[in-house]
């Protein structure tokens, strides 16, 4: 605020800088719905631990539906293409303004830490960490958040889409009656393909190995009830205005290849039973079986008077998020980041989300504690967790022991 003082909230119209971490699909499509929702912010750094990555992202966008409108807003020169471990802080000490973070969530809590404590607005990509270490720390940089005023606009797009949206505002006001009962299901297949042994190259070490397929390793992913399913937990937490105080929960690999070296060490299925102070309780389902097996994306809401699909009670369309939007201004995806830049620039109400989804990714990570365990797992433990995933040291031919399968009974929660 003192070196860019029109740039307090509310103040000046001078173009916002972007930059983003992480150049995968998801940060790629981030940047993609930013260009196509707003006009006035640009493209000016980018930043990933792979150079292909990094250059396939800048290259992909000529590709992307509305480029011939917003592509002179990609001004990102050379020296402004950062990689490497620590290619995150070279990005966030130049002078954007908005930092995106969109790298596997392993990384969420250390960059988005290091953002808020350089005075970034941040749009941060779910989930916001893996383990309740990282997440706890998470939280902490959240508060700070607050206090610094930054806008903080997270990936659980839900909370942007207008029917979802007014529903939960009707919920709240008592449209159903008092909740007595929920249900959150994300039955779908892989994000992504599952890689083979023959899709690794020779030259890679085992920790570039691990970061291609990131999404098979627990300490990168969470795991897909904490990377995935999150998006229906944050909408029940969200008509609950909290979080839930205890759980229990199974789950296991019924489907997914048992060879850890290769396919990870997460599971592809979880049952969960998660209950609130108020003693409401959320029967949570998720999984990933190959394609063409059932799929059921959906919330529900039980209440005295009526229940609803947590999208129901609005424009009168029902529309969820994955409907095709004719309009793309109406798309969540880009209206989470038309929100986020009203926000910084005081044209909308003030977003600070990094508390709210930091909460529900706890509920995740808590949701998988109690599957792999075969434990109840309280709010409680889960704050006094000492439980840290993350290597203690990175780089790209360092060895990395993968952890077996979690089997309940003989995995210890710590």
């Amino acid at each position: 605020m003192i070196i860019k003082p029109q740039l307090v909230r509310g103040a000046g119209k001078e173009r916002l800088k972007a930059g983003l971490v992480g150049c995968g699909q998801r940060g790629s499509q981030a940047v993609v719905d930013m260009m196509t929702g707003t006009e006035n912010v640009d493209l000016v750094a980018v930043a990933d631990l792979f150079e292909d990555k990094l250059e396939g992202s800048l290259r992909g966008y000529a590709a992307k539906p509305g480029y011939d409108k917003w592509k002179d807003r990609i001004k990102v020169a050379p020296e402004m293409r950062h990689t490497g471990f620590d290619a995150f802080k070279k990005l966030i000490a130049s002078d954007v303004d908005i930092v995106m973070l969109a790298t596997p969530p392993g990384y969420r809590p250390e960059h988005f830490e290091a953002a808020v404590n350089a005075g970034k607005n941040v749009f941060c990509e779910k989930p916001f960490g893996t383990d309740a270490m990282g997440v706890k720390r998470f939280m902490a940089a959240a508060k700070l958040s607050e206090q610094k005023g930054l806008t903080v606009v997270s990936g659980a797009q839900r909370r942007f889409a207008r029917d979802y949206m007014a529903t939960v505002d009707k919920i709240h006001n008592g449209a159903i009656g008092d909740v007595t009962a929920m249900n959150a299901h994300w039955i779908g297949s892989p994000v992504f393909p599952i890689k083979t042994p023959e899709d690794r190259k020779p030259q890679w070490g085992e920790m570039t190995w691990q970061h291609r397929q990131w999404y098979s390793y627990v300490w990168l992913c969470g795991d897909q009830i904490v990377e995935q399913h999150l998006h229906n937990l944050d909408v029940m937490n969200w008509v609950m205005d909290t979080h839930p105080v205890k759980v229990i929960g199974s789950g296991g690999a019924s489907w997914r290849p048992r060879e850890p070296e290769f396919y990870g060490n997460i599971f592809d299925h979880f049952n969960c039973e998660f209950t609130y102070a108020n003693g409401v309780t959320l029967t949570s389902n998720c999984r990933q079986f190959p394609k063409g097996s059932y799929q059921d994306v959906s919330e529900a809401v039980v209440g005295t008077k009526g229940r609803s699909n947590c999208h129901d009670l609005g424009s009168g369309t029902g529309q969820d998020v994955r409907t095709s939007f004719k309009d793309p201004l109406e798309n969540p995806y880009v209206r989470e980041h038309m929100a986020f830049i009203a926000s910084i620039r005081g044209e909308g109400p003030h977003i600070n989300h990094a508390m709210k989804v930091a909460e529900s990714t706890m509920t995740c990570v808590m949701g998988r504690e109690a599957a792999y365990s075969g434990l109840e797992i309280t709010w409680d433990m889960m704050m006094n967790s000492k439980q840290d995933l993350q290597p203690k040291e990175f780089g790209y031919d360092l060895p990395l022991s993968i952890p077996p399968r979690p089997v309940p009974g003989e995995y210890k929660f710590t």
